[in-house]
């Protein structure tokens, strides 16, 4: 069994940070998120190779992940010609392909059973199998509807709340039969979500949803990438470095360069190489990324440093995502809600206020 992975967007809604970092090796911790995507699929002992539909920056995600070696799978690469939407990236990523292929959005972190979802397709000999997840907002955005017996009947694009009938929402994870792949023109941009899913119920083909109510997210926007960090070290979401509940709340991933009077204050994640400097300060929730430098008497918390990223001694930061190479010189301050793109720099006793 093949999975494709949808990653050709442009990753908008975390720019700066996306800018020179495609999405899907953003950072979670000290690894890029596909590689909590594969860990996902390699669930299904099935799959052998995994597909990513790529568009923007293939380079750099190549130059990344390679082959797959550090990834668990084989990994190939297909490039989009011209973005194509859902739909025509899967008919495109899947040319050749005769057997169920395995469907995975690039923005979602989730503890979903994927065999589970693999057997319900195959029991009900279905023409495809959408993932479903409830939410507590349901106005908020388009729903899906199924019938008691768990087939699909109807799509609800962000309804009035008087015609709200369910709280299900399409997941972004789908097991799909190349067969029906016919009613998507080849070459040309085509919505999954809205053209071919309403096509298997308007021709009254066996649409099945697997309704998951344990752990999902979509990490695409800068509130949503902290929260994944968050629920990961608070063990709300099972999977990474804090996974077990034995967890140490200051959790070295490797070796690290630390003063004796260094405080800290866990849940708080080091990445090898980190060096932090005498009477520094790291608060709960911080993220230190590989080779990561904060100085004398800094005060570091409920923020993520990228990679090889520099705090001098003094500076105070909060509540802040810093992309890779960042440098700030002593003294400076960031407050909550900043963002700042790979290789910024700012200047000492500079103050970045806070954007909440």
């Amino acid at each position: 069994m093949k999975a494709v992975i949808l990653a050709g967007g442009f990753g908008t809604r975390l720019r700066p940070l996306t800018l020179d970092t495609p999405k899907p090796i953003v950072p979670i911790f000290d690894r890029p998120f596909l590689y909590y995507q594969t860990d996902l699929l390699r669930q299904v002992p099935e799959i052998d190779e995994v597909i990513l539909s790529l568009n923007y920056r293939p380079d750099r995600i190549e130059a990344r992940v390679g082959r797959g070696a550090d990834a668990g799978l084989p990994v190939r690469y297909v490039v989009e010609p011209e973005p194509l939407g859902t739909g025509g990236a899967i008919k495109y990523a899947s040319r050749g392909i005769d057997d169920t292929i395995l469907v995975l959005n690039g923005d979602v972190l989730t503890t979903i059973d994927l065999q589970a979802v693999v057997r319900t397709h195959r029991e009900r000999h279905a023409q495809a199998t959408i993932v479903l997840t409830p939410v507590e907002n349901p106005s908020a955005y388009g729903l899906v509807e199924t019938d008691d017996q768990g087939n699909v009947r109807r799509f609800l694009e962000k309804p009035d709340p008087e015609d709200i009938t369910c709280n299900t929402i399409n997941a972004g994870i789908y097991l799909l039969e190349p067969e029906t792949f016919d009613r998507i023109p080849d070459d040309t941009p085509w919505s999954i979500e809205r053209q071919y899913f309403p096509s298997l119920v308007e021709r009254s083909e066996t649409f099945v949803a697997y309704v998951d109510r344990g752990y999902w997210l979509d990490i695409g926007t800068p509130a949503a990438y902290v929260q994944a960090h968050r629920d990961l070290m608070r063990h709300r979401c099972p999977v990474g470095p804090f996974a077990s509940d034995h967890a140490a709340p200051v959790h070295k991933a490797g070796p690290c360069d630390v003063a004796p009077d260094a405080q800290f204050e866990g849940p708080c994640f080091l990445a090898a190489g980190s060096v932090v400097g005498p009477a520094a300060r790291i608060g709960p929730e911080t993220v230190l990324g590989p080779g990561c430098h904060v100085g004398a008497g800094a005060v570091v918390e409920q923020t993520i440093l990228w990679r090889d990223t520099f705090v001098d001694a003094e500076c105070v930061v909060r509540d802040a995502i810093l992309g890779e190479r960042c440098r700030l010189d002593h003294h400076a301050e960031i407050g909550p809600g900043v963002i700042l793109g790979s290789d910024s720099t700012i200047s000492a006793h500079s103050r970045v206020p806070g954007t909440r």
